[in-house]
């Protein structure tokens, strides 16, 4: 294969668009679609604060790395879940590429905050642990965000993830999600920061080959709790079908949002928010899910401290020590 570019050697394809590139035309190519992501979708300006959300692995840390070389005024947060060694090594990834780029990195450490990770918020509140830990990131990816004056959050949700997660709602039947799925996430609040996805129009295998191209170090596992989920399931599904119809992805996922979702957002009613009594972030109920959940895990960590210490106090009136001998 050739570059069609420069007609050197190419080192990596892209399938979908009948295209391969060399190293150095492939980077070009892979900042330009993010580029026109942004402008396209009119994500935010060179003045606007954006919002890394980093987890160390590849595609959040290749999205920081193009915003930062793009000249955007781009931050990263990173949550330490409190998974042991995998959130270690993800938290070390994530400040050894600030500091090799002079970049400011913000860390939320979700044990530290609320006494447990999102493993032990999970079992507490009698969730699995994907919902858990969705529901931390939503809530602290919007609540730093409001607090420190950015403009808007940037994830790195690439075209693998919004193709698998259309699947699935497409399989479910469900609207609401179908309506909310879109590259901008505009605040319907005043307390809710606009959320965006740059790398919509980039497969995984293209933020891998642009993480090896440019040295970026990353974690390299998949998050344990990851194992057995559902949507790597439609993802090894929707692989089989690009592998012999390239393409197919992005037809989907495209097809999608410019003939569907306008369907469905004009035929659906907008959904009222309003700041939650706790904490004043925006919720559909008087207090936010994740407000609930933290309230229920605390009030069962208290009762696991004052349970043990009452079991091992004597009752009112006991001696606390040997009496005085009888007469």
């Amino acid at each position: 294969m050739r570059c069609v570019k420069c007609k050197a050697q190419a080192q990596v394809e892209v399938r979908r668009h009948h295209a391969a590139f060399c190293g150095p035309h492939f980077l070009e190519w892979f900042e330009a679609q993010v580029e026109r992501a942004v402008r396209r979708e009119r994500m935010f300006g060179p003045q606007d604060r954006v919002l890394v959300a980093v987890s160390g692995g590849k595609d959040s840390l290749v999205l920081w790395d193009v915003l930062l070389r793009r000249g955007y005024r781009a931050s990263g947060l990173h949550l330490n879940l409190g998974i042991g060694e995998y959130s270690q090594q993800s938290q070390e990834k994530c400040e050894a590429f600030a500091r090799q780029r002079g970049a400011e990195l913000l860390v939320v450490d979700i044990p530290s905050e609320y006494g447990v990770g999102v493993e032990g918020l999970a079992e507490l509140a009698g969730r699995v642990a994907c919902s858990a830990c969705g529901l931390s990131k939503r809530y602290l990816f919007n609540r730093v965000a409001r607090e420190r004056g950015f403009d808007v959050v940037a994830t790195a949700h690439n075209l693998d993830d919004e193709a698998a997660v259309l699947l699935g709602n497409l399989i479910a039947g469900n609207v609401d999600a179908l309506v909310r799925q879109s590259p901008v996430l505009d605040s319907g609040h005043p307390g809710l920061v606009r959320k965006v996805k740059p790398l919509y129009r980039i497969a995984e295998r293209e933020t891998a080959a642009y993480a090896v191209l440019r040295g970026i170090d990353y974690v390299l596992d998949e998050c344990p709790n990851s194992v057995g989920a559902r949507s790597l399931l439609l993802k090894e599904a929707l692989n089989l079908l690009e592998r012999d119809a390239p393409g197919t992805k992005q037809s989907l996922y495209w097809n999608f949002l410019e003939k569907l979702r306008p369907l469905l957002r004009a035929a659906s009613e907008p959904v009222a928010l309003r700041s939650c009594l706790h904490c004043g972030q925006p919720t559909t109920a008087e207090v936010c899910a994740f407000c609930r959940m933290t309230e229920r895990v605390a009030h069962k960590l208290r009762s696991r401290v004052v349970a043990p210490a009452q079991a091992g106090r004597e009752p009112v009136g006991a001696r606390s020590g040997p009496g005085p001998d009888p007469a």
